[in-house]
């Protein structure tokens, strides 16, 4: 019996066609991960992936690739070989910086300063059900600026692409009426936050006064799949 064949009969006992097996794969391949409350599609997306999740798992193992599901938070999030994971076994493979995402030093530095904001938020039980945590723009300014001797990039529509290019990681939550401009709107920072950037990591930047390397470089919990 082949792979295949075997695969394809234990995707018929879940209920699941190899098309929709295929689909999952290409979809955690190309975004790096899933979250349930992202949209609709997402959630029929993440509700198929539990159903074959010993399945996923097993197929991405081969690659030497990691799937993590967070059942309290509903995701999942593909790694690559070698990744260095808090609250996870070391990885034996070695590294494929090839399978590691691409972001600006402006992504890298916006994604510590969420870090530090989501750990303080985190340490002071202000974080709620979904494991998400509020912050304002001016309290990501101002962490940027404080922490890491960084400003944000002076044009607004930069500070949107910002703000999008985080969201589309899910690393950020916001709804589509958000403005900048407006002081009362908030951004959820999401846990998938604490799986991009390692306690190491912002440990690192926080002693380097400002000076950010790669994401690739600073954390290896990057996901698989997320090239700009």
């Amino acid at each position: 019996m082949t792979i295949t064949s075997a695969l394809r009969g234990e995707l018929a006992v879940e209920g699941v066609t190899m098309d929709r097996f295929r689909e999952l794969v290409v979809r955690l391949m190309a975004y790096g991960v899933v979250v349930r409350d992202e949209d609709r599609t997402e959630q029929a997306i993440y509700d198929d992936a539990r159903r074959v999740e010993k399945l996923l798992t097993d197929y991405f193992s081969i690659a030497g690739l990691y799937l993590h599901h967070d059942l309290a938070a509903q995701f999942f999030r593909l790694y690559p070989p070698g990744a260095a994971i808090d609250g996870v076994a070391e990885d034996p493979n070695e590294p494929s910086p090839a399978l590691r995402a691409r972001v600006s030093s402006n992504f890298v530095a916006v994604a510590l300063a969420l870090r530090f904001l989501y750990q303080e938020k985190l340490n002071q039980g202000y974080v709620d059900a979904q494991g998400e945590a509020l912050v304002s723009f001016d309290d990501i300014a101002a962490a940027l600026q404080t922490q890491l001797k960084r400003s944000l990039p002076e044009n607004a529509a930069e500070r949107m692409a910002l703000l999008a290019e985080l969201k589309r990681h899910r690393l950020l939550r916001y709804s589509s009426s958000f403005s900048i401009a407006d002081q009362d709107a908030f951004l959820a920072i999401r846990p998938l936050i604490l799986g991009v950037i390692s306690n190491e990591a912002l440990a690192n930047a926080l002693e380097a006064d400002g000076v950010i390397e790669p994401l690739d470089a600073q954390s290896e919990t990057v996901t698989a799949g997320e090239s700009e």
